[in-house]
């Protein structure tokens, strides 16, 4: 009999030794976003900055991106003369010295509307 009960309080003050260290870092790893990955590899964390995704999804084409995009295409002096949220209108000279304009869709990689 008291073999079972000094095995019943081992039992009970392992687990009640190991919860208040399990309980800070699932708090942690829940307040800076840990994922856990499973894969070939094994398993991995992951930290993530959700608002770093958040940015990345709602970015358009920059006015900068859509300069460097119109000096590619061949135009000179670029300048952006139009942001919309569906395009950026640009404005320069071609290689020939005339006026011409180039619009690009606001989404991430600036195409050319």
């Amino acid at each position: 009999m008291s073999a079972k009960f000094l095995r019943a309080a081992l039992v009970t003050t392992l687990a009640l030794a190991g919860l208040p260290l399990a309980a800070p870092f699932a708090a942690t790893a829940s307040a800076q976003g840990i994922e856990l990955r499973i894969g070939p590899d094994g398993v991995r964390p992951v930290i993530r900055d959700r608002d770093l995704d958040r940015r990345d999804r709602n970015r358009g084409c920059s006015p900068r991106e859509a300069r460097a995009a119109a000096a590619q295409e061949g135009l000179r002096r670029a300048e952006v003369v139009r942001v919309t949220d569906r395009s950026v209108t640009v404005r320069g000279f071609t290689r020939r010295g005339g006026p011409e304009q180039i619009r690009f869709a606001n989404r991430r990689g600036c195409p050319i509307i």
